[in-house]
């Protein structure tokens, strides 16, 4: 199995550490974030990894590589000066990542996930998200998570008319197939309109990750979150 890390975005609200510094490449538990995506993709058997390349891009090919210190193979698609939003980023980047499901990742978040214990993805499925508890910054979460039944149960990921059902936030992280995709235009475009269609026509699923997880969106998050490493938090 394949993934792509997204690692083009400028991170505005991360500076001024990230006029200088991309952001997949900022320090957290003595390693940079992208690092521990690499490590625990390629702890799960994954062996090709892309990485989509726009702000300081440079910087994260020449400190990364091929790959093989985490023993994995990167290729890099390059957006030039002008990242092409998520859903662009994920379409112009297809012709690297072949025609099955692929883990897609967002480098700017921080998880303990382990990738070989996610459920299967259903046959009849586009995409299935990775969710997680909402966090105090998000309070009213992304989607809801409809007939899934216990810890990782899987249900089908609905954006509104949930009823009652919780709210849980999308966690950045989730299995797509190259599918999915398909009617998009190119270009520069978003992904989230694109999730809202697949879950309309109940082809998007979802299971609950209760670990460890921070979208790390601010200089104080990241703090938070290097001391938390520093104190034992994960391996």
């Amino acid at each position: 199995m394949k993934a792509m890390i997204l690692a083009a975005g400028r991170g505005e609200r991360m500076r001024p550490l990230t006029d200088t510094i991309p952001k997949p490449l900022l320090q957290v538990g003595g390693r940079t974030l992208i690092e521990w995506h690499l490590q625990n993709l390629a702890r799960a058997g994954v062996e090709s990894v892309v990485i989509n390349l726009s702000w300081l891009g440079s910087k994260i090919s020449s400190e990364l590589g091929d790959g093989s210190r985490w023993g994995v193979q990167i290729e890099y698609s390059d957006e030039g000066d002008v990242a092409l939003e998520t859903g662009g980023g994920i379409f112009k980047a297809l012709p690297y990542l072949g025609s099955q499901p692929f883990w897609l990742v967002n480098g700017d978040v921080f998880s303990d996930f382990d990738f070989a214990r996610a459920p299967k993805l259903d046959e009849s499925a586009l995409a299935q998200l990775v969710l997680v508890p909402n966090p105090l910054h998000h309070p009213q979460g992304d989607v809801h998570l409809i007939g899934a039944s216990g810890i990782r149960g899987v249900g089908h990921v609905e954006f509104s008319d949930g009823g009652d059902a919780r709210r849980w936030t999308y966690s950045g992280i989730g299995v797509y197939r190259p599918e999915f995709f398909k009617q998009c235009p190119g270009g520069r475009f978003p992904l989230l309109p694109w999730l809202e269609r697949a879950a309309a026509a109940r082809q998007l699923q979802g299971f609950v990750h209760p670990g460890l997880w921070c979208d790390v969106g601010t200089p104080e998050r990241l703090q938070a979150l290097d001391e938390r490493l520093a104190a034992g938090a994960v391996g």
